[in-house]
Protein backbone atom coordinates (compact mmCIF):
# COMPACT_ATOMS: atom_id res chain seq x y z
CA UNK A 1 0.00 0.00 0.00
CA UNK A 2 1.36 3.12 -1.10
CA UNK A 3 1.30 6.31 1.10
CA UNK A 4 -1.49 8.16 -0.84
CA UNK A 5 -3.84 4.83 -0.68
CA UNK A 6 -2.62 4.91 3.57
CA UNK A 7 -4.30 8.37 3.49
CA UNK A 8 -7.13 7.87 1.73
CA UNK A 9 -8.39 5.15 3.47
CA UNK A 10 -7.19 7.13 7.21
CA UNK A 11 -9.60 9.75 5.64
CA UNK A 12 -12.33 7.39 4.93
CA UNK A 13 -12.08 6.21 8.86
CA UNK A 14 -12.25 9.30 10.41
CA UNK A 15 -14.79 10.65 8.39
CA UNK A 16 -17.50 8.25 9.87
CA UNK A 17 -16.63 8.61 13.90
CA UNK A 18 -20.24 9.70 15.09
CA UNK A 19 -20.28 12.64 16.94
CA UNK A 20 -19.32 12.17 20.97
CA UNK A 21 -17.62 9.30 20.08
CA UNK A 22 -13.05 8.77 19.72
CA UNK A 23 -10.60 6.53 18.03
CA UNK A 24 -7.38 6.23 18.32
CA UNK A 25 -4.52 6.39 16.24
CA UNK A 26 -3.76 2.87 16.52
CA UNK A 27 -7.05 1.60 16.14
CA UNK A 28 -7.12 3.30 12.76
CA UNK A 29 -3.26 1.76 11.78
CA UNK A 30 -5.22 -1.00 12.86
CA UNK A 31 -8.70 -0.94 10.72
CA UNK A 32 -6.00 0.47 7.30
CA UNK A 33 -4.48 -2.86 7.87
CA UNK A 34 -0.90 -1.71 9.19
CA UNK A 35 -1.23 -2.03 13.02
CA UNK A 36 2.28 -0.78 13.61
CA UNK A 37 1.87 2.82 11.72
CA UNK A 38 -0.23 4.66 14.32
CA UNK A 39 2.63 7.57 14.06
CA UNK A 40 1.53 7.38 10.14
CA UNK A 41 -1.81 7.78 11.06
CA UNK A 42 -0.96 11.37 12.96
CA UNK A 43 0.97 12.22 9.92
CA UNK A 44 -1.66 11.78 7.79
CA UNK A 45 -4.34 13.76 9.80
CA UNK A 46 -1.25 16.62 10.22
CA UNK A 47 -1.73 16.38 5.86
CA UNK A 48 -5.50 16.15 5.66
CA UNK A 49 -6.47 18.70 3.03
CA UNK A 50 -9.03 21.57 4.52
CA UNK A 51 -11.92 21.14 2.03
CA UNK A 52 -12.24 17.37 3.29
CA UNK A 53 -13.16 19.03 6.69
CA UNK A 54 -12.76 15.67 8.28
CA UNK A 55 -13.65 15.66 12.31
CA UNK A 56 -9.73 14.93 13.14
CA UNK A 57 -10.87 16.72 16.96
CA UNK A 58 -11.94 12.67 17.37
CA UNK A 59 -8.76 10.95 17.55
CA UNK A 60 -6.89 10.81 20.07
CA UNK A 61 -3.81 8.82 21.28
CA UNK A 62 -3.92 5.68 23.40
CA UNK A 63 -3.96 6.56 26.76
CA UNK A 64 -6.77 9.53 25.86
CA UNK A 65 -4.18 12.05 25.52
CA UNK A 66 -5.33 14.89 22.70
CA UNK A 67 -2.79 16.31 20.18
CA UNK A 68 -0.22 18.65 22.18
CA UNK A 69 -0.37 22.57 20.75
CA UNK A 70 -4.26 21.56 19.41
CA UNK A 71 -5.96 23.66 22.50
CA UNK A 72 -9.60 23.42 20.21
CA UNK A 73 -9.16 19.81 20.24
CA UNK A 74 -10.66 19.64 23.56
CA UNK A 75 -13.33 22.37 23.21
CA UNK A 76 -14.44 20.33 19.90
CA UNK A 77 -15.08 17.16 22.08
CA UNK A 78 -16.78 18.76 24.84
CA UNK A 79 -19.12 20.30 22.98
CA UNK A 80 -20.10 16.66 21.67
CA UNK A 81 -20.30 15.72 25.44
CA UNK A 82 -17.24 13.54 25.23
CA UNK A 83 -15.85 12.52 29.12
CA UNK A 84 -12.98 13.61 30.08
CA UNK A 85 -10.87 12.30 33.14
CA UNK A 86 -9.32 14.36 35.75
CA UNK A 87 -6.16 14.45 34.63
CA UNK A 88 -7.66 16.08 30.83
CA UNK A 89 -7.74 13.04 29.05
CA UNK A 90 -10.78 11.33 27.20
CA UNK A 91 -12.22 8.86 28.90
CA UNK A 92 -12.10 5.76 26.18
CA UNK A 93 -13.99 3.70 28.32
CA UNK A 94 -16.94 6.12 27.80
CA UNK A 95 -16.93 7.09 24.43
CA UNK A 96 -14.48 5.11 21.99
CA UNK A 97 -16.39 4.10 19.17
CA UNK A 98 -17.14 0.52 19.49
CA UNK A 99 -16.37 -0.45 15.70
CA UNK A 100 -14.25 -3.88 16.27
Amino acid sequence: MDKSSFYKEVYSIVADIPKGKVLTYGQIAYLVGKPNCSRMVGQALHNVPAHLDLPCHRVVNAQGRLAPCWQEQHELLKAEGVPFRKNGTVDLGQCAWQIF
